[in-house]
């Protein structure tokens, strides 16, 4: 009995099938790895953001900005300075205890944030009063433990309002740049500012948006690639 003519070219056809489908899956998954292995946050500098939201005195700055040094005080009383966050990363936000409108929302996205990483001692979270005089230790601490802080690693603060007030406008650049910082001043914002382990800043989020918390999550996730 004579072999069939069209064998051979069909198992070559199933040959040729198969190399490309094995190359392309080999391909994909080589880009895959490569691209999430070299894929990196940008740094934010002051003419990356918008200016409304610099101050003046560092609106041109292009290369270089780091968060200032800082001193304030946690819920439980202790002192939370830049050497708290060393070699760490960090998501900061500003917040007041009696807001009754974007704060208790943010409260929760970040609670979530927190859970993603409760294990991870690399990534840690910082939450600065706007209305410090209001906010006292007695009263960040009931606070902190209605929104599941976890000791050690979300710090919710207070401090010197001139103070806070500069680090919200030159450093962590979330609020609009208006105003001195004094008695009748007063910001408000739904930002969240991601920090590197050199005290860049690497992103930022809208605390109120789910899309915008999850983004947040990949991205801390992406930045402590970059310390492997």
């Amino acid at each position: 009995m004579k072999q069939s003519k069209t064998k051979k070219p069909y198992n070559s056809v199933v040959r040729t099938i198969l190399f490309f489908g094995i190359f392309s899956a080999l391909m994909i998954a080589i880009i895959y790895v490569f691209s999430n292995k070299t894929r990196k946050l940008p740094v934010y500098n002051p003419v990356d953001v918008n200016p409304r939201l610099v101050d003046k005195s560092i609106r041109n700055v292009k290369r270089g900005h780091k968060i200032a040094d800082f001193k304030l005080i946690n819920q439980f009383g202790d002192t939370v300075t830049q050497d708290t966050f060393k070699d760490k990363i960090y998501v900061a936000n500003f917040f007041f205890t009696s807001c009754q409108g974007i704060c208790p929302v943010m409260a929760v996205n970040m609670e979530d944030v927190q859970e993603a990483f409760k294990n991870d001692d690399d990534v840690l979270f910082l939450s600065m009063s706007v209305t410090p005089i209001k906010d006292s230790v007695p009263i960040l601490y009931a606070y902190a433990k209605e929104k599941g802080a976890i000791k050690g690693k979300w710090h919710f603060t207070t401090g010197d309002k001139k103070h806070i007030y500069n680090l919200a406008r030159k450093s962590y650049m979330a609020v609009l740049d208006e105003g001195d910082g004094g008695e009748q001043d007063f910001i408000h914002t739904e930002q969240f500012m991601l920090i590197d382990k050199k005290r860049q800043i690497r992103g930022f989020y809208d605390g109120t948006k789910p899309e915008d918390i999850e983004l947040l999550k990949k991205d801390i996730r992406t930045l402590e690639k970059e310390y492997e």
